[in-house]
């Protein structure tokens, strides 16, 4: 068979054009119809629909629909303008209202993981909360009460109240760490506990009737209608199907490239350098404002990844460093929403000091995390990139 040469003086030689754009985006429109369609078998649609197959086709309808709106960001001097610009807010819409009810589920497992590893518990309880969470305000009870409940749970917590039968006077165990007790939460952790799954649980709750009431909407059906559409005839250019797509996938590479470029990473590299920490104790509830700069990079990251797919399609190469500082940008959003989630806990008035004291550890825990993700992925993106282009 006679191999094809390219020639060095075509400037389209070894090009990506719109063809490959249209048979991205009509993958991803299939993908999208078809996890619909799973996500309505599996009950996904009635208020009773939980099953594990229905929470794996609400992820899939996520993935489609990040995937055909970054595309139609990166890629949309090449689409017809009316058309993308309308239907781009809609799908970021659907992706972020889907979105909100695993987050609030995954962000109350990890701080509840995070208070037992704090109370030094080698494992959690047997015991599951709502939906499979571990429930660690099942280990001392309901949830919290008064402040001198606390403190005298707190007491016998500690091992400084006398057991039953033993006098008065007598002091803590010689060695209280040995106790078999040690695993078992403070009162303070598990009321803490108890609190965040309270306002957690609700928030789920509240999520899931919205992501419920969207998926039932109008406004989504007019999405769905489009996506429809867009399985079969993508609406490009003209000019798409000579244009060559590396330029403006490059584009999204610089602008990643810049918004790193912006980023404390000097700072970031050294270990446990509290920078994480600075304005911990501000008065204000709003998202932690130094934090805005890396999740502004983890979204330019994902444009830059989902563009590769369209150059590449499934078969092309795996930038592994992509995937380690993705998988630290991730980790960095959410320890600093577990945080904030934290904070506004201790917001809530009249709770016990131990409870506050708690949920300040806990906050500060997160910061840390925070802080060794950004050191995570210092490391990564300054790692050369082996055996990709």
């Amino acid at each position: 068979m006679a191999q094809q040469h390219l020639d060095p003086t075509d400037p389209m030689a070894g090009a990506v054009t719109g063809d490959a754009l249209a048979g991205y985006l009509r993958a991803q429109a299939t993908e999208f119809l078809r996890a619909l369609r799973m996500h309505r078998e599996t009950g996904g649609g009635t208020a009773g629909g939980g099953s594990e197959e229905s929470v794996d086709a609400a992820r899939a309808l996520r993935r489609s629909a990040r995937r055909i709106s970054a595309s139609l960001h990166t890629f949309r001097p090449l689409l017809e303008t009316d058309w993308s610009e309308a239907i781009r807010p809609e799908l970021a819409w659907l992706s972020g209202t889907l979105a909100l009810e695993h987050a609030y589920a995954a962000r109350l497992e990890r701080l509840l993981l995070a208070l037992h590893r704090l109370s030094g518990a080698a494992v959690l309880p047997a015991q599951t909360g709502i939906a499979g969470l571990p429930a660690a305000s099942r280990t001392t009870g309901a949830a919290a009460g008064s402040g001198s409940t606390d403190a005298a749970a707190g007491g016998r917590a500690a091992g400084v109240v006398p057991q039953k039968g033993a006098p008065a006077d007598a002091g803590p165990p010689a060695h209280p760490a040995a106790t078999p007790e040690r695993g078992n939460l403070t009162v303070g952790a598990a009321k803490a506990g108890a609190l965040l799954e309270r306002q957690l649980t609700l928030a789920r709750t509240r999520a899931h009737s919205t992501a419920l009431q969207a998926l039932g909407s109008s406004r989504f059906h007019a999405v769905a209608d489009n996506i429809a559409v867009l399985a079969s005839e993508v609406p490009l250019t003209p000019a798409a199907a000579t244009a060559d797509l590396r330029p403006l996938a490059g584009a999204a590479e610089e602008r990643l490239t810049d918004a790193v470029t912006a980023l404390p990473l000097v700072t970031a590299g050294h270990p446990y350098n509290a920078e994480a920490l600075i304005h911990g104790l501000s008065p204000d509830p709003a998202p932690h404002p130094q934090d805005a700069p890396w999740h502004q990079v983890r979204l330019l990251l994902r444009l830059h990844r989902y563009a590769r797919e369209v150059l590449h399609g499934d078969s092309g190469p795996v930038d592994v460093r992509l995937l380690a500082t993705g998988q630290s940008l991730n980790r960095h959003r959410d320890a600093s929403e577990a945080a904030a989630a934290a904070a506004q806990a201790a917001r809530t008035p009249r709770i016990a000091p131990a409870t506050a004291y708690a949920l300040g550890v806990l906050h500060a825990d997160q910061r840390h995390e925070v802080e060794a993700a950004r050191f995570a992925f210092q490391q990564s993106w300054e790692r050369q990139t082996v055996g990709t282009p």
